[in-house]
């Protein structure tokens, strides 16, 4: 039940009215007198309550949700989680496997195919054992890293991104860390604003927040990123950083168009915007150039491994602004010195003798097939895709909410990610779902799955349960 008894004296509290109330409500979830589990007013009608505007609220509400005090649930409300404030992260990023009932088929995350990773691998690293000598004892360093900076210029050829070279290039423990990296390079101030998509990759909030900064949405629409909504968020916040997703929005699966890409770097330029350019994801060529080609001066573009040849690598790649590459790899030496030399040596050696191309081609082959199965499972359903990309946009029909659907789905042995899981706080989700390819289960079972969420999909609850 909603607690519409609490009602702070805003007076006490030195300093911005949004501050004041997040230190109210640490006192009164403190004191006991929120006790876990409580339900707190809307952020409208405390802000009636209270005669403050409900921006104000929600700053506090977040402010609050980030340390841990709150948790806001879309579509059910802001609850206490907690008596005291939480240190550090408050919630896992990614989802562990491991913890999956046997049986149960995972489409919330993609997984890759297993396609003898573990073989090639062996090879490649009793290769690069046998070159091992004593200097294994001193620390790594980046000069080092030259010739596997120069693979990867080689490997993201296919991607139109004007002039690229080694001296661009920074290296990183995955694409997680490549966006960390990032924001420890670009923000400025105690409390940076980040742009992001109002339904984004979990990431970008979560390395936003280790940075003490605040993500603000900005609205999509069936191409992406709307430039108008850009704009409108540029004058109102003063962002020093927007997060992207140009080739495979995640989770909508849409491609922004060229002309798009256009308009966006030119408001980034306008406004003095940094722009992180996520392309983790997709792994097909593209015809577009990227947002790096309009503004290579301030755009930073991420991708990896972990969608094409193996996430147990933790091998992520940073193209820096043209002239900031040193920057990128000072940051990551005072992060981590350079990556070890045993990840380093034995990626070097799967881009030199091709294994990782073949292995990318091969994975985005057994994608492919794999994704045709969810396309003829879902005919007829409202589903945005893209060859290649591992995962569909499902727009559920009349009769299902989002969380429902969910949870019935868990109940017959199919994980999925409803939307809400990528809106961020206090955002809108909307009535849809993420289908992700399990490339790591049987293709009979992965065939089953999706024959059993067609059938679900055919026989919404007679009541809508959140």
């Amino acid at each position: 039940m909603t607690d519409t008894s609490w009602l702070p004296n805003l007076t006490q509290y030195p300093g911005p009215k949004y501050l004041a109330l997040s230190r109210a409500l640490r006192d009164a979830v403190r004191d006991g007198f929120l006790p876990a589990g409580s339900q707190l007013p809307t952020v409208r009608d405390l802000a009636w309550r209270l005669e403050i505007t409900p921006g104000t609220v929600s700053r506090a509400y977040q402010l609050a949700t980030q340390e841990g005090l709150l948790a806001a649930t879309v579509g059910r409300g802001t609850f206490v989680a907690a008596t005291t404030p939480q240190l550090g992260p408050t919630q896992p990023l990614f989802v562990d496997r491991s913890m999956v009932t046997q049986g149960v088929v995972d489409l919330r995350s993609p997984s890759l195919p297993h396609l003898g990773q573990g073989a090639v691998m062996k090879a490649a690293l009793m290769n690069v054992a046998s070159r091992m000598e004593d200097d294994y004892v001193e620390y790594p360093t980046q000069g080092a890293e030259t010739d596997l900076r120069l693979a990867v210029v080689e490997w993201v050829s296919d991607r139109k991104m004007g002039i690229v070279d080694e001296e661009d290039v920074a290296l990183t423990h995955g694409g997680q860390a490549a966006i960390n990296l990032v924001l420890n390079c670009c923000l400025r101030g105690d409390r940076p604003v980040v742009l992001a998509e109002d339904l984004a990759y979990p990431g970008f909030r979560h390395a936003a927040r280790l940075s003490r900064a605040e993500t603000v949405g900005v609205e999509l629409d069936q191409h992406g990123l709307r430039p108008d909504a850009l704009e409108a968020a540029c004058r109102k916040h003063k962002a020093q950083v927007l997060c992207v997703t140009t080739e495979a929005q995640n989770p909508t699966a849409a491609r922004m168009p060229e002309s798009r890409r256009s308009e966006i770097a030119l408001i980034a330029r306008a406004y003095d915007l940094q722009v992180i350019e996520d392309d983790c994801y997709s792994v097909s060529e593209s015809a577009y150039p990227m947002i790096r080609a309009h503004v290579p001066e301030r755009t930073w573009y991420v991708g990896s491994l972990s969608k094409s040849v193996s996430a147990a690598l933790r091998f992520g790649y940073l193209i820096c602004p043209r002239g900031m590459g040193m920057t990128g790899r000072l940051t990551a030496q005072h992060v981590s010195f350079a990556l070890p030399r045993p990840i380093s040596e034995l990626t070097l050696e799967l881009f030199q003798t091709r294994v990782a191309h073949d292995l990318r081609h091969r994975t985005q082959v057994e994608f492919a097939e794999r994704l045709d199965v969810m396309i003829r499972a879902l005919d007829g359903q409202d589903i945005t895709w893209q060859p290649g990309l591992p995962f569909v946009w499902l727009r559920l029909p009349y009769g299902w909410r989002a969380s429902t659907f969910a949870r019935m789905a868990q109940a017959a042995g199919v994980l999925v990610r409803s939307a809400d899981e990528y809106a961020l706080i206090h955002g809108h989700a909307p009535n849809a779902v993420r289908l992700a390819v399990a490339g790591g289960v049987p293709r009979d079972r992965f065939e089953a799955a999706m024959h059993q969420l067609r059938d679900l999909l055919l026989s919404p609850p007679a009541e809508l349960v959140v």
